[in-house]
């Protein structure tokens, strides 16, 4: 099928499902563009999490051309989920690359998923030129720091409270690969505003299943 494809002449991208059994990010990248990583996901919190986390672990074989583009499609907007799970869902989908496939009906969708499915500014993350998965980096408890290289030396952060209560996360310029002379300007895609001349660590009280992203632009 990959030289078939090929043979068209036109460009195809080409995503291919054994729904990770046998390790596609491994080899899938010299066959089509895309792989899945995990089986199928379910409308459920725990579901999500754990497709994150197996898809994750993957993140160094993709790059430009070739993705861990599934661990499986949104399942935002089904219900299943609260509005802050699914803003996570897609928070962490984007910064990892994969295909964000609508995978509710779009018929009766509601304002919030609307709005979390239309966030412009995360989806620039999820097609940054780059084109480099975002990974975890840090883990305390349930509190995590995920985070990837953007295009015009800018970072990607994703601070994530997987946790059942409110906490303060706390992102170290050491622990997302910043120098730690580093004087950022931090843009919440989700309140779409910014924190200028930031210094030293980027940290927030994060709601329980909630996330804040923010990308990271140089000013020194």
């Amino acid at each position: 099928m990959s030289k078939a494809l090929l043979n068209t002449g036109r460009p195809i991208f080409y995503s291919l499902c054994e729904w990770g059994q046998d390790n596609p990010a491994t080899w899938a990248s010299s066959i089509g563009n895309s792989w899945r990583t995990t089986g199928d996901i379910k409308d459920t919190w725990e579901s999500m999490t754990s497709r994150a986390d197996l898809n994750d672990v993957w993140a160094s074989y993709a790059g430009p051309g070739g993705w861990n583009g599934y661990p499986d499609m949104l399942e935002v907007g089904n219900e299943g989920m609260s509005t802050e799970e699914y803003q996570s869902h897609f928070s962490i989908w984007a910064l990892a690359k994969a295909p964000l496939l609508i995978g509710c009906d779009i018929r009766s969708m509601d304002d919030d998923t609307f709005e979390i499915l239309s966030n412009k500014e995360v989806i620039e993350v999820n097609q940054d030129k780059l084109g480099v998965q975002g990974k975890k980096v840090k883990k305390t408890g349930d509190l995590e720091v995920w985070c990837g290289p953007l295009s015009e030396n800018r970072v990607a952060v994703v601070l994530w409270n997987r946790g059942s209560s409110k906490a303060k996360i706390v992102a170290d310029w050491s622990d997302i690969g910043l120098n730690s002379s580093a004087v950022v300007d931090a843009r919440d895609l989700w309140m779409h505003s910014t924190m200028y001349s930031i210094r030293h660590q980027l940290k927030a009280t994060v709601e329980a299943h909630a996330c804040k992203m923010y990308t990271l632009t140089y000013t020194t």
